[in-house]
């Protein structure tokens, strides 16, 4: 397999019009067949190991929110990378989780080619199910290299996009609450 994906990249490298052969780009295949490990890790996790959950014995009853969680992908388009911040928040019912498994959350989700409204959907699918509080969600900010780099060039685009599950869906008091705790 390695053998293919680097003699693939070479072939990219040519098509580029470089020297795959020349001393710079050398070890560049190996390089990149490295990284992908790194970039596309998501695809060889388990969503569900994530969710060790608590049994909630306080009776809380409030939001739960981890914000500004580093969010790093690629674009599914253009196979360049996209990155910001998300916000992760669920309403609990019976059961909590670790805060440390939102963040996890959003690394297997992005960890892929993607796209961010797929990410946004993802996760909030996967604590309803997982965790079943009351409600789930994800708000992603994020810079687009497709957007910036290329196409359009527009350098301060900044791409928002949210899943509302739940009570956070249907109850606008609740949303507005977390709207707030995010700013």
């Amino acid at each position: 397999m390695a053998s293919k994906a680097s003699e693939a990249i070479r072939t990219i490298i040519r098509e580029i019009g470089d020297n795959p052969d020349r001393e710079g780009l050398l070890e560049t295949p190996s390089r990149i067949i490295r990284s992908w490990s790194e970039l596309y890790s998501g695809y060889g996790q388990d969503v569900a190991s994530l969710f060790k959950t608590f049994s909630d014995v306080s009776g809380y009853s409030q939001i739960v929110i981890c914000k500004n969680i580093e969010i790093y992908s690629m674009c599914e388009h253009h196979m360049l990378p996209f990155f910001g911040k998300a916000h992760v928040a669920y309403l609990p019912d019976k059961r909590v989780i670790g805060i440390s498994k939102l963040a996890r959350l959003v690394d297997v989700y992005a960890r892929r080619l993607q796209i961010q409204e797929r990410i946004c959907e993802q996760v909030t699918d996967a604590i309803m199910e997982y965790l079943q509080p009351q409600g789930a969600a994800c708000i992603i900010e994020a810079m687009h290299l497709c957007m910036r780099m290329r196409g359009c060039s527009k350098q301060e685009s900044v791409m928002v996009t949210s899943s509302m599950k739940g009570i956070f869906l249907k109850d606008g008091k609740v949303r507005e609450e977390l709207i707030q705790l995010i700013k």
